[in-house]
């Protein structure tokens, strides 16, 4: 009998993913994310702030479902094609989230150049189909 449930347990855990990555949302027609700072070519410091700009929608904690709002992600040399947007981002050093709303944080990396681009995403932590990314920046950590 448990081999037999086996298929029907596999299918409960693949549906919801399925569900979520067909379900992803349009953006705002026109919504930009971007660097405030740092600017591309930038020399900082280990510890350094980051602050991300958006226009064209709202800024909201994850888990809160406000129409035509987000939250940013931080992508620290990890480009945008390795990732599966239709899926939740793992948190790693590479995914940075701020699921808190924040606009500003503050960024400790090794010493040595790194790319940084932002992604804004939905309340559940999925990308906007089309997805809403910024131009990737280099920046030099001394």
């Amino acid at each position: 009998m448990i081999k037999s449930l086996l298929p029907l347990a596999a299918l409960l855990l693949v549906a919801p993913a399925l569900t979520l990555a067909a379900d992803r949302l349009a953006p705002v027609e026109g919504t930009e994310v971007y660097f405030i700072a740092p600017a591309d070519g930038d020399t900082v410091e280990t510890t350094f702030t980051v602050r991300m700009g958006l226009h064209g929608m709202g800024v909201a904690p994850a888990g809160v479902d406000v129409g035509n709002t987000g939250h940013h992600h931080l992508l620290v040399n990890t480009p945008l094609d390795e990732l599966d947007l239709g899926a939740g981002l793992p948190f790693s050093e590479g995914t940075r989230h701020f699921g808190g709303g924040q606009t500003e944080a503050s960024l400790q990396l090794p010493a040595g150049e790194h790319t940084l681009q932002l992604l804004f995403m939905d309340y559940r932590h999925l990308s906007f189909d089309p997805p809403v990314v910024s131009d990737v920046i280099t920046i030099t950590v001394e």
